[in-house]
């Protein structure tokens, strides 16, 4: 029985001469792909430094770094560890070792820009600068409120501190509902408000000015006006900060040095009747004072 199926299974014989049994071909096996030609010196040379630019001033390094999207700046760090065995490859002359490190080197670039897209850099971004602004105005609130207790203002400095406050929390509402840029200006009004209460605490009623100037004598006191506004805001927003870093005090220090310097060479130039310039050098020292304050990490509009 079992002869009679194995039988049954072969192929059927033509009545005449039979024919020879037809060989089916096994399907191709694919070649291997040819292993890579190993580089020679002067073109790892050239990778590691091309691989160097990617990981530290390319485009692809600064949307890495200012999108703050962890995963990325962490991908970009493991990228910059692996040039450097990379690096350390080619000098023991491993050059297969240390190409392969540039390729994944390269590769994790790429997916860290894929994970820092335009878009998550851009929310990233506006929600630091607005961490930014809001840090800024709580140490401005905070010192109108020292200031108004120096002062005696009493309940009145202490009703107009609060409605600043509220529009504060308010800007931080917009900002959370998703409307940062909303919630960005509002604080801009709200800081500008709370410097110039400081402002006339400080130097007596604070003036409303009109930008155009009847004169080039009258556009200087404006700028000498603001760049002492400027020199009270370092020691507004900055005393504490320095009082604990020395790093950062000298930082500062160096600042105020150079806008001393250049205050008193527009103070100079305006002694000359020289106001043209004059307002030129005051613009450069209260540069110098924002400079100061921005170094900080406290922003300052304008």
């Amino acid at each position: 029985m079992m002869l009679m199926l194995w039988s049954a299974s072969l192929p059927m014989a033509s009545a005449g001469a039979a024919e020879p049994a037809q060989v089916v071909n096994p399907p191709a096996v694919p070649a291997a792909r040819p292993a890579r030609t190993p580089e020679d010196k002067e073109q790892l040379e050239r990778r590691l430094a091309s691989v160097s630019t990617l990981i530290e001033k390319s485009s692809a390094a600064k949307q890495i770094e200012s999108s703050a999207v962890p995963e990325a700046l962490a991908l970009r760090v493991k990228a910059r560890e692996l040039r450097k065995q990379a690096e350390d490859a080619y000098k023991a002359g491993n050059a297969v070792e240390a190409s392969r490190m540039l390729d994944q080197a390269a590769k994790l670039m790429f997916e860290g820009v894929h994970l820092a897209s335009p878009g998550q850099v851009t929310g990233a971004k506006d929600k630091s600068d607005f961490d930014g602004r809001m840090e800024s105005v709580k140490a401005l609130l905070a010192a109108l409120k020292r200031i108004n207790t120096e002062k005696n203002q009493g309940s009145k400095g202490a009703e107009n501190t609060s409605a600043m406050e509220a529009q504060a929390r308010e800007a931080a509402a917009l900002a959370a509902a998703g409307k940062i840029d909303q919630g960005r200006v509002l604080l801009d009004k709200v800081y500008v408000t709370a410097r110039k209460a400081i402002e006339g605490l400080r130097e007596g009623d604070t003036l409303v000015r009109s930008l155009n100037f009847a004169s080039k004598e009258e556009e200087y006191r404006y700028e000498v006006d603001r760049n002492d506004t400027h020199k009270m805001l370092v020691k507004v927003l900055l005393d504490e900060k320095r009082a604990s870093n020395a790093g950062l005090d000298g930082m500062v220090q160096k600042s105020l040095e150079q806008a001393a310097v250049l205050r008193g060479n527009a103070e100079g130039m305006a002694a000359k009747k020289d106001y043209e310039s004059g307002v030129k050098l005051l613009e450069d020292s209260t540069k110098e004072l924002v400079r100061a304050i921005r170094s900080a990490g406290v922003y300052i509009p304008g």
